[in-house]
C-alpha cells in the first residue's frame, strides 16, 4: 500500500517541477524583455488594431483585433488568457491593462472576450498590444486534486485510486451480449465492457477506428439507463467535438466553461446561452434593470443632505438589496432548472473543478483523449466519479510537458497508460480502421498495434486514381539538402527540402489533375515536425508567387506540425522529415508516438520526403524505410533533379 502513496507523492513533486519550469520559462520570456523580443517569441502582438466589438452570449464583451506586423510567430490560441496594454505616452501603467480570454485566432486576427463591462478609452486611440498570460489556476487545481487522492477523501475515491494503480482488482458485472446498430464487432465489445464495468473501462482507439463513434454510442446507452454523466477531455477542442456529436444525436448536453473557450457552433449549449434562452430570463433581465435604475437614483443624493433625503436613500438601498436577492433566487432557479433538463455535462479535465459542479457526483465519468492528459489533471473529474471510462491511444501523442527532467522522471506517463498496463482486463482495442488502405496502415499496425488492426472494406477504394500509388518515400540522401537552425526560434528547417516538397506536391497534383482535386473536394495536408519548417513551407506556398496552383488551393491545404494534425485526416498527406546532417542527428523525430500520428493521417496517399542516410541510423526509421522498399514505394530524389 505505501508504494501507491509514494508514487502519488512523487507525481506531486514532478508536477511542482513542471509548474516551476513553466513559470520560469514564462518569466524569462516576459520579465525585463523588450516588446521586440516578446514579438520574436510569439507571446506578444504589437501594434494591433481594434477592428470591432460587440456584446456576445451571456452579456460578455467581445473585441476583434488585428496585428499590423505578421512577420512573427504566434503562440496565441483559443482558451488562452491574455492582457491588453498600451504603449501610448502617459498610458503605461497597471491601470491601463485589461485582461481577457481568447475565443479564436485566425492568422493575424483574434477575437477576445474582455473581462470588462466596456472598452476603456485608451484601447480606442493608443498604440495597442496584447500579451499572453501565465495559467497558474490549472496547476493549482491539479495540485489540489492529487492531494485529495493521496489523502483518500472518501471511500469510493480510495477504491478507484487503488484499482487504477494496480492494488485492487476491478469488478465486472454479468451482462448478456448486445449489438448496437451501426457498430462493428470490436466497437460493440467495447460498449459491452463499458456497460459491464463497475470501476474502470478503457477504449483503446488506434487511428481511424471510430473511437468517437464508439464513445458516443456508450454515452447514449448510459443516458437511456438514466445515469448521471460527465464527459471530459484535456482540450477544449476535444470536448467541443464530443458536445457537437452528442447534440447531433439528440442528447441534451450542457457545455461548462468560459464561453470564450468554446467553438462558435456549440455556443448554444453553454450555460450562459441556456440562461439567456430560458423562459424566465426576461424576468431576470427586468430585475437587473430595476437594480441599475435604483442605483442611479440612490447616487443622486449628495453628502450634505437632510434627514428626509437620508431616509429616502436608506429606503432606496433597502429596495436595491431586495431586488438583488430576488434576482439571485431567480438565477439559482434558472440554473437549477437547466441542470435538471441536462442529460450530459461536458467540460475539460481542469474545468471539472468548476463551482457549477460543486458537490455533484456522477454515475459515469467519460474521459476522451485520456492519453494526452497529465495524470494530475485526469484525477480532477475522477473525484466526482462512481465509475470511469477512458478513451484514447497511448501509441499517439503524449501530454505536452515543458520540463525535460519531470518528463524523464515519469510525468509523461499518463493514468490511461498505467491502467492499461496494470489492469489490462479493463481495456478493449478497436480493431477495424476506416481511414486508410492496408498499405498506409501496415507499418503502424505492425510496429504499434501487434498486427491486430484490419482495414475496413471501404478503404479498398481509397486512392487518388487507379494507377496512383498510395505510398511514396522520396529519399533526399546525397542531394546536398541540409538542415539548419533558425536564429530566432532555434527551430530546425531545411530550405531545399521545403522547396522540393512544394514542387513535388505541385507536380503530383498536376499529374492527377487539379480539376479532379476540386471536383472530388480532396483535402491536402503538409506535416513538418519543426515549426520553422512549417513556416518555411507556408511562406513558399501562401506568400510567394512560386506555386500559384498550390496558392489557389489555399482552402484545401493545411500546413502544420504533427501536433496540429492529431485526430484529423486528409486525402493526401505529405511529410517533410526535415533532418539531414552528417552527424545523423534526428532530434525529437525519434519520438515514435509522434511519428505514428504523422503516418496515420492520410486517407488516399502518403508521401514522405527525407534523408535515409541521416534517418536510418534510428531503428524506427530503418524499419520504416524497409517497409517502403518492400512495398515498392521507395524512390530517389535524383529521379526528379
Amino acid at each position: 500500500m505505501p508504494n501507491i502513496l509514494e508514487e502519488l507523492k512523487h507525481g506531486l513533486q514532478l508536477l511542482k517541477l513542471e509548474w516551476s519550469e513553466d513559470l520560469a520559462n514564462y518569466k524569462k520570456k516576459f520579465l525585463n524583455t523588450s516588446i521586440a523580443d516578446k514579438k520574436k517569441e510569439g507571446i506578444t502582438w504589437h501594434p494591433i488594431l481594434l477592428k470591432k466589438h460587440k456584446i456576445g452570449m451571456g452579456e460578455r464583451l467581445l473585441v476583434e483585433v488585428e496585428r499590423m506586423d505578421s512577420n512573427y510567430p504566434s503562440s496565441f490560441s483559443s482558451g488562452k488568457s491574455v492582457t491588453f496594454f498600451s504603449t501610448h505616452e502617459g498610458c503605461q501603467g497597471s491601470e491601463n491593462r485589461v485582461n481577457g480570454v481568447v475565443n479564436q485566432v485566425k492568422k493575424d486576427s483574434m477575437v477576445v472576450t474582455l473581462q470588462a463591462d466596456e472598452i476603456p478609452d485608451w484601447m480606442q486611440d493608443s498604440r495597442l498590444g496584447v500579451d499572453l498570460l501565465f495559467d497558474e489556476a490549472s496547476y493549482r487545481e491539479m495540485e489540489s486534486a492529487l492531494k485529495k487522492v493521496i489523502k483518500g477523501e472518501n471511500i469510493r475515491l480510495v477504491e478507484l485510486r487503488d484499482i487504477a494503480l494496480g492494488e485492487m482488482k476491478p469488478r465486472v458485472k454479468e451482462m448478456s451480449e448486445f449489438d448496437l446498430p451501426g457498430l462493428n464487432f470490436s466497437q460493440n465489445l467495447a460498449c459491452h465492457k463499458i456497460a459491464a464495468a463497475q470501476d474502470f473501462a478503457i477504449v483503446h482507439g488506434p487511428p481511424g477506428t471510430g473511437k468517437t463513434t464508439t464513445l458516443i454510442a456508450a454515452i447514449r446507452q448510459a443516458v437511456e439507463m438514466r445515469l448521471s454523466i460527465l464527459v471530459t477531455a484535456p482540450s477544449n477542442a476535444a470536448v467541443d467535438l464530443l458536445v457537437e456529436k452528442l447534440v447531433d444525436s439528440g442528447v441534451s448536453t450542457l457545455r461548462l466553461g468560459h464561453p470564450a473557450r468554446v467553438e462558435e457552433k456549440i455556443l448554444n449549449q453553454t450555460l450562459d446561452a441556456k440562461i439567456a434562452f430560458h423562459e424566465s430570463f426576461r424576468d431576470l433581465k427586468k430585475l437587473r434593470k430595476e437594480t441599475e435604475s435604483c442605483l442611479k437614483i440612490a447616487k443622486q443624493y449628495r453628502r450634505n443632505f437632510g434627514p428626509e433625503e437620508r431616509a429616502q436613500r436608506k429606503l432606496m438601498y433597502r429596495e436595491i438589496s431586495r431586488i438583488r436577492e430576488a434576482a439571485s433566487h431567480l438565477e439559482d432557479y434558472i440554473r437549477s432548472d437547466i441542470f435538471q433538463r441536462t442529460q450530459v455535462f461536458a467540460c475539460t479535465l481542469v474545468g471539472a473543478s468548476s463551482s457549477n459542479l460543486r458537490g455533484m457526483l456522477f454515475d459515469v465519468v467519460f474521459i476522451d483523449e485520456a492519453a494526452q492528459g497529465l495524470e494530475a489533471a485526469t484525477w480532477i473529474p475522477i473525484l466526482k466519479a462512481k465509475k470511469v471510462v477512458f478513451a484514447g491511444d497511448h501509441c499517439q501523442l503524449p501530454p505536452t510537458i515543458k520540463s525535460y527532467e519531470a518528463a524523464k522522471a515519469g510525468l509523461s506517463v499518463t493514468l490511461f497508460e498505467k491502467i492499461i498496463h496494470r489492469q489490462p482486463i479493463t481495456a478493449t482495442m478497436l480493431e477495424v480502421q476506416y481511414r486508410m488502405p492496408a498499405a498506409i496502415m501496415g507499418f503502424s499496425n505492425e510496429w504499434f498495434y501487434k498486427g491486430k488492426l484490419q482495414a475496413a472494406e471501404n478503404t479498398l477504394s481509397h486512392a487518388l486514381g487507379e494507377d496512383e500509388p498510395v505510398l511514396e518515400w522520396i529519399d533526399t540522401a546525397g542531394s546536398g539538402y541540409t538542415d539548419q537552425q533558425e536564429a530566432e526560434s532555434l527551430s530546425t528547417f531545411n530550405p531545399d527540402e521545403a522547396r522540393f516538397a512544394c514542387t513535388y506536391l505541385n507536380d503530383t497534383m498536376k499529374r492527377i489533375g487539379f480539376a479532379k482535386f476540386r471536383q472530388e473536394n480532396w483535402t491536402i495536408g503538409l506535416i513538418a515536425p519543426y515549426s520553422a519548417q512549417v513556416r518555411m513551407i507556408r511562406h513558399l506556398i501562401f506568400e510567394t508567387f512560386e506555386y500559384p496552383n498550390l496558392k489557389a488551393f489555399a482552402d484545401w491545404i493545411t500546413i502544420d506540425t504533427v501536433d496540429g494534425f492529431q485526430g484529423q485526416e486528409r486525402d493526401l498527406m505529405l511529410i517533410s522529415l526535415t533532418r539531414s546532417n552528417e552527424k545523423g542527428e534526428i532530434g525529437f523525430l525519434s519520438d515514435e508516438r509522434r511519428m505514428n500520428v504523422a503516418l496515420t493521417r492520410a486517407k488516399r496517399k502518403l508521401i514522405l520526403i527525407g534523408d535515409s542516410s541521416t534517418l536510418a541510423n534510428h531503428p524506427f526509421f530503418d524499419s520504416l524505410l524497409g517497409y517502403f522498399e518492400e512495398k515498392g514505394a521507395y524512390r530517389s530524389v535524383y529521379e526528379f533533379l
